[in-house]
């Protein structure tokens, strides 16, 4: 889900819904009562007629009497003429309506032949008992998309404008059932973890209705879950006070037994429960079968779906087959512990015998399959002289032995499909399981599973039963730092739990230490004849040249994972061709895809392709250019999806110069894509690059991707980066990068409100520029000093800082950064109580940004004149211009901005005396985030609380403040006082 409460979807009344005819009538009631033909909107005459006409469909085509009509329309007290007045509405109905729709009988009237949905409220049934299904089935997922489609029906008032009784009473039926599917929704919500989003929403709701239970169960239930406790339980006394002032009664049991819970922090609160794992069918002897480790743990999923495919073949289910399931992974990862662990549990099903060979697939000699048939027609009782000499013949009499039997075969460690083509069962009843390092996706037929590593929850179990729960309980944040360092792999962790099981002076800490240390992981992994090196050097010897490089030089990034067009620029080859090599290295298990497009690296076979570049790499240059390659093609990008965000900017004309191409979009959402989606890696590849020639590029790539930093995804990666380009810079004496590089960090520092800390590295920042001649960066960092001012009340200063930044962006024909400066000039102006100066300077800030086209920093510019607007009490105005700002911000995925606009909005509504909306927008801030960090955050609360005082809502209003008063205290801010104020006469009370 997004971060933000959920806006429903806007749809023009009147357009077919999905699977209609284009030109059927449909008519609306969750709203005013309209008609459409197609996208036609058809006259419904006065609100008597349309009262007729609503009270008919309400009645799904039954038919209802002259009486009943006029008793619907006019209750106790109709007009003398009111049959009359009847049938003219209904005879001018059906001029509107198509022929046959509006039909007499019987002395009144009925509405039929409607097409199945034509009316809202019957769709939203249909919605609503949908959900019903799915959620009693467990798909939440599809349940609550199918009520959030119902309850998008509804168009503001339902019945809108129509008299009468029986609208009236409609109106009240169908207000409650609209509540009811969304406390249902909401509760769904919760379910699924959306506790922060489900806050917003909650607050707003509870507002409308505070004398409605259920909705303050809930946002107690979504307070809780969010890390709001004391809110959580003010809530609860707000109510308990409404209910005892408005009803002089208690609140429900439900709501005593939450507030009771959430008292004794109940972990069953903290998250919903998570359905129960089947339990897994017994062990059982095996004939041929290796034994199965006593310590088998976790993999339940896979044993299930292995399982499912056995039983189909013994008949266990309806039919039998000859089934063939092939697992596919890297080694170590255990295959062959579950294919055995599995062929045990099946073995009763199979009761004419369990085959086994190891088929030696990754050694230089695999094992022959005439060989394996020779072993296999012995064990099934062929006499040695009557096994032929082919391969061909032996393969066939092999079928025929197995045929009417029900014989389970286990082809462990095969190299590929020719391999194990001939060593397949060929009847109804036998089953075979593969294991292989390689995806057999030429296996005519076979389950293809995929094994990953354990989850961490498995692999720290594996590693328990090992060691021994003692040690473990005592020390489980470093066998977690243990089974971390093994990247779950079960090898890793067997290896590391049985050196540290037979060295009883060793604790767990020492082990965590000793695999902390990437450049001998390797060497620590291994025990007796065990190796997880050994076991990656099977499948790396295998190679071929081209894939051999190829492994070697991807395993040098250090992102996550790696697009397709960056391995391409790694192995300096066309895409087409690293596609092709790389989707080999998949098959065979050495190289995972994390998605279409993306590949990944298991942690420690990328150490393991590391040992093997710095080993067979002949060239240390070879490395170093595969970096830099990848290096350039993420600037190249980077700075070309700047230029697209930044019209008019010229920065991208100072930036270091590329030797080898990036990417060209036209979109500019699909660039955003592309920076978001390779965030991690690109600031990666930034931390990466240590040596001197590489620095430069490194820093402007963490400068022309600065968009990470105010989307709140990525802010605390961006922060490490930058701190350590500082470093570095700083180490190789290069003035002009350590310049940038403190800029990049005074920007991410701005963002979280550490101002004291952003004015040390701006004040550095702009030394080092000023020294290194970098009038791009003098004043850039000018508009951060400026910033810097307004956040510490130094306004004249500020005015002065963003006048020197306007100053040289005009000398460098930088009309973006110009336009963004005006804004903030705006700002100063503002605060220095010059309202009208600072509307002038916002508009023509705005107007700056029109002319250059690409909205994104035009936000700025709306955000900036709403604020000035919202000053001059020009309420309507500035509401406008903070819609015009989140709608650019959301478009181009600044999170925190959205959140910061929310706040003003909020301030904008609490000063008109609009309590519950801004509530609602400050909840929607909270749960989005802002920028500036807990300051900001304090704010947020501090209004939230004088929202939520003036709803009545005392208790969780003190809580807010509270939570203020905490931050501000934590930030050294100003305000503290302003909240202590606050808090005193609540606390008096």
């Amino acid at each position: 889900m997004d971060g933000g409460p959920r806006v429903p979807e806007q749809r023009r009344p009147g357009f077919p819904a999905e699977g209609e005819e284009s030109g059927a009538l449909r008519f609306g009631v969750l709203g005013p009562v309209r008609a459409w033909r197609g996208e036609e909107t058809l006259t419904t005459g006065s609100p008597q007629q349309r009262a007729l006409l609503a009270a008919l469909l309400l009645r799904e085509g039954r038919t209802a009497t002259a009486a009943e009509l006029i008793d619907a329309l006019w209750g106790e007290e109709p007009p003398s003429q009111a049959l009359a007045a009847v049938r003219t509405y209904a005879s001018r109905l059906r001029k509107v309506l198509d022929p046959g729709v509006l039909v007499s009988e019987s002395g009144g009237y009925a509405v039929r032949g409607l097409t199945e949905g034509a009316l809202d409220l019957a769709r939203a049934q249909d919605l609503a008992a949908g959900a019903e299904k799915a959620r009693s089935a467990g798909d939440l997922c599809h349940a609550r998309d199918l009520l959030r489609r119902a309850l998008d029906l509804w168009d503001g008032e339902v019945l809108a404008g129509v008299p009468g009784p029986y609208a009236h009473t409609q109106r009240v039926r169908l207000d409650e059932w609209r509540l009811q599917l969304l406390e249902t929704r909401l509760d769904m919500d919760l379910e699924q973890g959306c506790h922060a989003e489900a806050v917003s929403e909650l607050t707003a709701l509870t507002a409308a209705h505070p004398l409605r239970e259920r909705l303050r169960e809930l946002l107690m239930l979504a307070l809780y879950r969010s890390g709001r406790q004391a809110e959580a339980l003010a809530v609860y006394a707000d109510t308990r006070r409404l209910l005892a002032d408005e009803l002089g009664v208690d609140p429900r049991p439900g709501l005593q037994e939450l507030q009771h819970r959430i008292l004794q922090a109940d972990p069953g609160l903290a998250e919903p429960p998570a359905p129960a794992e089947e339990t897994a069918t017994a062990t059982v002897r095996p004939a041929q079968l290796p034994a199965t480790v006593p310590d088998f743990t976790g993999r339940a999923a896979f044993v299930r779906e292995l399982s499912d495919v056995l039983s189909a073949a013994s008949g266990e289910t309806t039919g039998r087959v000859m089934a063939v399931s092939a697992l596919a992974g890297i080694g170590g990862v255990g295959k062959t512990t579950l294919a055995v662990h599995v062929a045990h549990q099946a073995r009763a099903a199979f009761p004419d015998g369990q085959l086994y060979v190891d088929l030696q697939g990754a050694g230089a000699r695999p094992a022959e399959p005439e060989t394996v048939l020779g072993s296999f027609l012995r064990a099934l009782g062929t006499a040695d002289s009557a096994i032929p000499d082919s391969l061909e013949e032996r393969a066939a009499l092999y079928r025929s032995v197995l045929d009417g039997r029900r014989v389970l075969v286990l082809l462990d460690n095969a190299r590929d499909a020719a391999q194990v083509r001939p060593l397949l069962p060929g009847t109804d009843g036998c089953a075979a399981l593969v294991t292989a390092r390689v995806r057999m996706v030429d296996l005519a037929g076979a389950h293809l599973v995929d094994l990953d590593v354990m989850s961490p929850e498995e692999a720290l179990a594996l590693f328990t039963k090992i060691v021994g729960e003692e040690r473990v309980a005592s020390e489980r944040e470093a066998a977690l730092d243990v089974v971390g360092a093994c990247g779950f792999l079960p090898l890793a962790i067997r290896i590391a739990a049985s050196r540290l099981a037979a060295r009883r002076t060793w604790t767990v800490s020492v082990l965590a230490a000793k695999l902390a240390d990437e450049r001998r992981r390797l060497d620590e992994l291994q025990a007796g004849d065990q190796a997880v090196e050994a076991t990656f050097e099977l499948g790396y010897g295998q190679l071929e040249p081209a894939q051999a490089r190829a492994f070697r030089l991807l395993g040098l990034a250090d992102g996550p994972d790696i697009s397709l067009a960056a391995a391409a620029a790694v192995l300096d080859l066309p895409a087409e061709d690293t596609e092709d090599v790389l989707e080999s290295l998949v098959d065979t298990s050495l190289l995972e895809s994390a998605a279409p497009g993306r590949y990944r690296f298991h942690d420690l076979v990328r150490l393991y392709a590391r040992a093997c570049a710095e080993r067979d790499e002949n060239l240390p240059s070879e490395r170093e250019a595969a970096l830099s390659r990848l290096l350039d093609f993420y600037l190249a990008t980077a700075a070309g999806v700047y230029a697209i965000e930044r019209p008019g900017d010229r920065l991208v004309e100072d930036l270091e110069p590329t030797r080898y191409p990036g990417l060209r979009f036209e979109d500019g959402s699909k660039a955003l894509d592309w920076l978001y989606s390779e965030a991690a890696a690109l600031l990666s590849s930034v931390r990466q690059a240590t040596s001197s020639d590489r620095l430069r590029p490194a820093v402007d790539l963490l400068w022309a991707a600065k968009d990470l930093i105010e989307s709140g995804a990525n802010s605390h990666q961006y922060e490490t980066t930058a701190r350590a380009m500082c470093e570095a810079t700083r180490a190789a004496g290069d003035t002009r990068a350590e310049g940038r590089a403190r800029t990049t960090l005074t920007n991410v520092l701005l963002v979280y409100g550490r101002i004291q800390q952003a004015e040390e590295e701006a004040r550095l920042a702009m030394e080092l520029a000023t020294s290194a001649k970098d009038a791009t960066a003098v004043s850039w960092v000018a508009n951060d000093r400026g910033l810097i001012c307004l956040h510490q009340g130094r306004h004249a200063d500020g005015k002065v800082f963003f006048e020197q930044a306007i100053q040289g962006h005009r000398a460098a024909d930088n009309r973006l950064g110009e336009a963004v400066t005006l804004a903030n000039l705006s700002r100063s102006y503002l605060a220095l109580g010059d309202v009208s100066k600072a509307v002038h300077i916002a508009r023509r800030s705005l107007a700056a940004h029109s002319q250059l086209g690409r909205p994104m920093r035009r936000a700025s510019a709306h955000f900036a004149l709403g604020l000035a607007l919202a000053k001059a009490n020009r309420h309507a105005e500035a509401l406008g211009q903070f819609s015009d700002a989140q709608s650019i911000f959301g478009d181009h995925r600044q999170r925190l901005w959205v959140g910061n606009t929310h706040f003003r909005i909020a301030e904008v509504h609490l000063a008109a005396g609009q309590f519950a909306p801004a509530a609602q927008h400050a909840e929607q801030a909270l749960a989005l985030g802002c920028v500036g960090g807990d300051r900001m955050r304090g704010n947020v609360v501090t209004l939230l609380g004088r929202a939520l005082a003036a709803l009545g809502q005392a208790g969780r209003a003190r809580a807010c403040w509270q939570e203020a008063l905490h931050l501000y205290e934590q930030s050294g801010a100003t305000e503290a006082s302003e909240v202590r104020a606050l808090i005193s006469p609540t606390s008096a009370a």
